[in-house]
């Protein structure tokens, strides 16, 4: 007996009231059910909207009115077999397609990116799925699967909560606003436990997600099908997006390598990452790239080898951003002394001032001469915000803030050059230290500074590539201020929250990997104790400071590890025998016709596979809903009980 989906299961429990009307010997009469919702039958229509899922699937109010959103509503019944496939749209059939119809329903044809509605289900670790590009990982599509996503984002219960600070770790039954905050977990499933608490609280994000490339030595799942690995990222953003300020900035680190995987062979990531952000954030929101460079030379190996990472930054809205100290537009050369050097290739003192108005500056008319050009304007060009206002041609791209736009005003360290572009010359400081802004990333530690760091705390190479301290102390000081809260979902190491801490920030680190116990925590303890790597001499770093562990308490992902544990067969069955009682599996699962075929498969990696697939991966973890449940409540302490009312602040449980 195939086990249905909630919604389903209410649909099919709605039309088999009218007798054999709708179905008849267990057959959905698809076609009348249609044609009834088309000619809005009121009998059909009014049984449907009294189930309370469905009308909360399925409805919208709009000026008050509330509104049936049929067609949503009828399309799961236009695609092949929903009762067994109901996650997305493409399961059955992915190709070209005209007004959300394939080509052979239409005469007119544009390409349709596959999955670009849906949900990734399944984690981050390759012991999830064997290849996650694989036709038989879980799409869970946002129109026809509403209530699967629904239940995949709900809040899940929190268990083994423990506070660390410089006396160790102990239990911890609540978390206030000031706590820093470390999650065990899915990522994705986690931001959107913390969401009714943060969102519109983080000032900023940065992350290092998967590559794409098939080669990172890490233990993240990294080969995916392109589609795959954008709609695994579109999923993390748009939550992203929702935690963020209203002046928030988000960093994303990408790798210039390309590809091995098979699938996508020989592409770079960062395009398509590029315009998957342009589609979340808006392109006006896009601030610019930051280019690190991560080691000295490439490998000899390599035709042509890029040493960069690029690192794309967007805000959550560009109008709120006011500051930004980490330019890509700065003079790349020290400050040249115009009054002295009249004739240098640099223009003559611009004549650019501060007009008192948030972020507007003016550039006064008159004849502005070099070497290479002259122009003359016969009025003010007037700059807002970066902005001209004015038919006369001035590109102006900085970022700083208000403080920063006075100085450089006064110092005259503003000037027009031979692009009619707005630009800067170096502070003094700068010049004296012998850097431009734009060499701050070009000299923000390598790869290779970050496994020394981390070897000098544990005594040997511990983690593949960790970011350096030095990296993220630049950009989280260019993108947040003391007390704001930085998030690093992809915690890995944890390089951004050891930063976060020795730079007065407040961090949320989010980490599914079992590497989190035995590097991140231990990382971050380190840390409270006063360790001097890293950072830790040029911010004064003495130690201090807590944070708060906790780890999503698993469901099914219990059972995805013992199976992994699992070294015969005779262990893999004893693990599903008690799946069978416990555990929640594939709602499209034919239980009967599963355990015909178990026994013909002979090897181990054979059966544990189809174990792994056979897991419902929307539930993973236990919801927080059920918290109350007899058989939930009796698997977690008093303390952490009170833990997960005090972080969702239900009042019902004080």
């Amino acid at each position: 007996m195939a086990i249905e989906s909630r919604i389903m299961e209410h649909v099919r429990s709605v039309l088999e009231r009218f007798d054999n009307k709708y179905i008849e010997n267990g057959i959905l009469k698809k076609a009348k059910v249609i044609e009834d919702l088309d000619n809005y039958d009121r009998d059909l229509m009014s049984a449907l909207l009294d189930d309370r899922l469905i009308h909360d699937t399925y409805t919208e109010k709009i000026s008050d009115v509330e509104i049936f959103k049929v067609n949503q509503f009828i399309e799961m019944f236009e695609f092949k077999n929903y009762w067994e496939d109901s996650y997305t749209r493409y399961s059955n059939k992915i190709g070209l397609t005209s007004g959300g119809k394939f080509i052979d329903e239409s005469t007119d044809v544009v390409l349709d990116f596959p999955f670009k509605d849906t949900v990734l289900k399944a984690g981050m670790s390759k012991e999830d799925v064997e290849d996650a590009g694989d036709a038989n990982e879980q799409f869970l599509n946002e129109v026809l699967a509403k209530s699967e996503i629904d239940e995949l984002f709900e809040p899940k219960v929190f268990k083994n909560v423990r506070k660390y600070d410089r006396s160790g770790g102990g239990e911890q039954s609540s978390l206030s606003d000031d706590d820093n905050l470390v999650i065990k977990g899915n990522n994705l499933i986690a931001l959107h436990s913390i969401k009714r608490r943060y969102a519109g609280k983080v000032k900023m994000i940065y992350i290092d997600p998967p590559y794409n490339t098939g080669s990172d030595s890490f233990e993240y799942n990294d080969h995916f099908k392109r589609s795959t690995w954008l709609t695994f990222m579109k999923n993390r953003l748009e939550i992203a997006r929702e935690l963020l300020s209203k002046d928030g900035l988000i960093f994303v680190n990408i790798d210039s390598s390309r590809s091995n995987c098979k699938s996508i062979k020989g592409t770079t990531m960062e395009p398509y990452l590029h315009i998957l952000m342009d589609n979340i954030f808006g392109e006006s929101n896009y601030i610019g790239t930051l280019d690190w460079k991560k080691k000295k030379q490439p490998s000899f190996l390599s035709r042509i080898a890029s040493v960069l990472d690029h690192i794309i930054v967007f805000a959550k809205d560009e109008k709120n951003i006011d500051k930004l100290s980490i330019s890509t537009t700065t003079d790349n050369t020290k400050r040249i002394d115009n009054q002295s050097n009249p004739k240098s290739e640099r223009l003559v003192k611009a004549g650019v001032k501060y007009m008192g108005k948030e972020n507007d500056l003016v550039i006064k008319a008159g004849e502005y001469t070099s070497r290479s050009m002259s122009v003359t304007y016969d009025r003010d060009v007037v700059i807002k915000n970066g902005r001209t206002v004015s038919d006369v041609v001035i590109t102006a791209n900085w970022r700083t803030n208000q403080s920063n736009i006075d100085q450089y005003c006064n110092d005259d360290l503003l000037y027009i050059n031979s692009s009619k572009t707005l630009r800067r010359f170096v502070t003094d400081e700068e010049a004296s230290k012998g850097k431009t802004m734009t060499d701050l990333l070009l000299d923000s530690g390598q790869n290779q500074d970050g496994t020394n760091e981390l070897i000098a705390l544990f005594g040997k190479k511990v983690f593949d590539t960790p970011k350096p301290e030095k990296l993220l102390c630049h950009l989280i000081k260019a993108g947040s201020n003391k007390g704001n809260i930085v998030l690093d979902f992809f915690m890995g190491s944890a390089t951004t929250q050891a930063v976060a801490m020795k730079m007065g920030r407040r961090f949320i680190g989010i980490e599914q990997m079992d590497y989190i116990e035995t590097i991140s925590v231990p990382r971050l303890q380190k840390v409270i104790e006063g360790e001097q790597g890293g950072i830790s001499k040029d911010v004064g770093w003495q130690g201090g400071g807590s944070f708060v562990y906790a780890e999503l308490m698993e469901k099914n992902q219990g059972y995805l590890h013992d199976l992994q544990k699992a070294t015969n067969v005779k262990e893999l069955m004893r693990v599903y025998d008690r799946m069978k009682e416990n555990a929640d599996l594939d709602f499209r699962l034919d239980l009967e016709k599963f355990e015909e075929e178990l026994p013909k498969l002979g090897s181990v990696e054979e059966r544990r596979r189809e174990l792994v697939r056979i897991l419902d991966k929307n539930q993973l973890y236990y919801n927080y809903a059920n918290i109350d449940d007899a058989d939930v409540r009796d698997l977690i302490t008093d303390s952490d009980y009170q833990f997960n009312k005090s972080f969702y602040n239900d009042k019902d449980g004080e």
